[in-house]
């Protein structure tokens, strides 16, 4: 089993690493797009993951059959992939990206909660799974971005397709459900909207995570943007997301001996303090060199993130809040960070968008704290009333 989920996690990454990185610079050279009509594009998956990615978590809470869904989802991703590379104005790629997105803002917050539930059932580790899915995403931007520069960046498409496909054969084998849902799941999720915790939280992931997931779109052009090529590109995203496993495999550890909310302090400064050096407009060798960051800051990050979701969260919607949680920050942040960067970028330069990635960390990072003042007065008020 633990092979299925290495392999899954490693394949559909690969797949994701293949297309995102580069389209922003196969939309800006291959079709000639403004920066705004760019940071519309790329906004376009976040802006629908926000509406569909939780009804992919509520229907599946309702028909418990996650593994279905994800292997569905996959094929639909494929296969629209592989359509995209044939549009070739604004207006197509507009309404493709709409298609490509809602099929594939099921897989992350599907396959996640299929993982969470099996470590939990056999005391595993999930950061020891999903490393495999920032090995398989370092991994295939430098492939593909050397294959790039060979064959023309149309080669983003055919390798996102094929690869993607490929994963659904270990999707199929990945474990089946848990147990099924109990109690009413519309009372779950109301129950979520009165948790104070929860919702700031939930604004936490879109300051912190709106940054992580635009960089991905955006890092290729300030790569570009300081001297680099292609090439150049896949390096950067082979040393940053490469980064990520050894801190994913340590995780659960590290968690476990300073506390959960702290790890995710820590991770949230010090992708703060990157967005920041970003905006002085450092050297080439620089920025190589403190890609290490990215590690440690979405390496910790999200498998701290998605245990504090869970802890916080009725069991019964374990899937649901999940989801909601990926729609905020892979959706709503994804979307505010990309689209208004695209703006900026347009208006102004790349060092100036990550000057407003880091303004909206430094925001993530202060509403951290206020969770970790609520966590406090909730432990110490439980610690009065049991020692009456």
């Amino acid at each position: 089993m633990r092979w299925n989920f290495s392999a899954f996690y490693f394949l559909t990454f690969f797949g994701i690493g293949s297309l995102y990185p580069l389209l922003t610079v196969y939309l800006d050279e291959n079709i000639g797009l403004t920066g705004s009509q760019i940071g519309v594009i790329m906004s376009i998956s976040p802006v629908v993951m926000i509406i569909v990615q939780p009804m992919w978590g509520m229907l599946s809470d309702w028909t418990q059959k996650p593994k279905v869904l994800l292997t569905i989802a996959i094929v639909l991703t494929s296969l629209i992939g592989f359509i995209y590379s044939f549009m070739d104005t604004y207006v197509t790629i507009f309404i493709i990206a709409i298609f490509i997105a809602t099929a594939q803002s099921a897989i992350v917050p599907l396959s996640d909660s299929i993982t969470l539930n099996y470590v939990q059932k056999v005391n595993g580790n999930y950061g020891s799974f999903r490393l495999w899915g920032a090995l398989g995403f370092a991994i295939s931007v430098l492939v593909v971005g050397r294959a790039a520069e060979f064959v023309g960046l149309t080669v983003i498409f055919y390798s996102f397709a094929i690869v993607l496909f490929l994963s659904t054969i270990f999707s199929w084998r990945l474990p089946g459900e848990s147990q099924r849902i109990q109690t009413n799941l519309f009372q779950g999720i109301h129950s979520l909207g009165k948790r104070p915790r929860f919702l700031l939280f939930l604004l936490t992931t879109f300051l912190i995570f709106g940054p992580i997931y635009a960089n991905n779109f955006y890092f290729g052009l300030l790569i570009k943007d300081l001297g680099g090529t292609l090439t150049g590109v896949g390096i950067a995203f082979l040393l940053a997301a490469g980064s990520e496993a050894p801190f994913m495999q340590y995780a659960r550890k590290f968690i476990q001996r300073v506390g959960m909310l702290h790890v995710l302090l820590i991770a949230a400064s010090i992708s703060m303090i990157r967005w920041y050096f970003y905006f002085y407009e450092p050297s080439l060798f620089l920025v190589y060199a403190t890609t290490i960051a990215q590690g440690i800051s979405v390496g910790l990050f999200i498998p701290a993130a998605l245990q504090y979701v869970r802890d916080i969260s009725p069991k019964e919607v374990h899937i649901t809040a999940v989801s909601l949680y990926s729609a905020i920050g892979n959706g709503l942040g994804s979307w505010f960070c990309t689209y208004f960067g695209g703006i900026i970028l347009e208006l102004n330069s790349i060092q100036a968008v990550y000057l407003f990635y880091g303004v909206l960390t430094t925001f993530g990072v202060i509403t951290l704290l206020a969770i970790t003042r609520i966590d406090h007065i909730k432990r110490r008020t439980a610690l009065r009333q049991a020692s009456n």
